[in-house]
């Protein structure tokens, strides 16, 4: 076992306080292992599995410091998520994990967002030794707050036009020929919804407040000959366009995420 080190204590508005941790690696030995390591260092440490998780923690808590893998098998990667707190927590220490020895050869363009690219398997002393420095030296910065709420409302349209765009070109949707127009009639109301129901602050996961556009969209669809797998598809493909939207707003302006189901 590595030496133990003090507690991670700093001084906040005159008090001293433990720092907080958000560990996110989509490997569970090691997301389990790093955060029992650094629990027993003095910090206090919260984990996430994945991108989702991680932007769910952040909009709900402050974090001081973020420890997230750079690379993970889902939409988003460790830029997505330090994108988030530096908005959120702006003064936040940053720090991206990675497996892959020669991405210490890119640093310095990935530095640019994140504070340090620490290579794994990490050296848990180090890792602990370069928190304590940045939380020792970090700036105060003034935090700046935008919802998804507030992004989602003003980027819907462009959202619409990306989704549109990814339907016309795949050849299973467009078995059923459709304008875009119609095609997307529903998605005005689907995002407003949507934004009433980030607004209203419900818990993630629940299946409260269901979007009446939704529905009735899938109704149509059927009478229109989607089939299952078509629904499906078409609904993946708005996920992604309303995170590829995201991803690009959020590296500067996101506080809080939820995903609907």
């Amino acid at each position: 076992m590595v030496e133990a080190l003090k507690d991670p204590e700093y001084a906040e508005g005159g008090c001293v306080a433990i720092a907080k941790v958000l560990l996110v690696d989509d490997d569970e030995v090691i997301r389990l292992t790093l955060a029992a390591l650094m629990q027993e260092r003095g910090f206090d440490a919260t984990t996430a599995a994945n991108v989702r998780e991680a932007l769910h923690y952040i909009a709900s808590e402050p974090y001081d410091v973020l420890l997230s893998d750079l690379h993970m098998p889902n939409p988003g990667d460790g830029l997505t998520v330090i994108g988030a707190m530096q908005h959120a927590n702006p003064d936040a220490v940053t720090l991206l994990l990675t497996g892959f020895p020669e991405m210490e050869a890119a640093a310095s363009a990935i530095v640019a967002q994140a504070d340090e690219i620490l290579i794994k398997p990490v050296d848990v002393s180090q890792m602990v030794e370069v928190v304590k420095s940045r939380l020792a030296g970090r700036p105060n910065r003034k935090r700046l707050v935008e919802s998804v709420a507030t992004i989602l409302e003003r980027q819907a349209d462009s959202t619409i036009e990306d989704w549109c765009s990814r339907v016309m070109q795949d050849e299973s949707l467009m078995a059923v020929p459709m304008s875009c127009e119609l095609r997307s009639e529903h998605l005005p109301q689907m995002f407003r919804d949507l934004v009433r129901r980030l607004r209203a602050s419900a818990p993630l996961g629940t299946r409260e407040m269901l979007s009446p556009a939704a529905n009735h969209h899938g109704i149509k669809r059927r009478t229109q000959g989607y089939t299952a797998a078509m629904m499906v598809e078409e609904s993946r493909m708005l996920q992604v366009s309303i995170f590829h939207m995201l991803k690009i707003t959020s590296r500067q302006s996101i506080l809080e995420w939820c995903w609907w189901e």
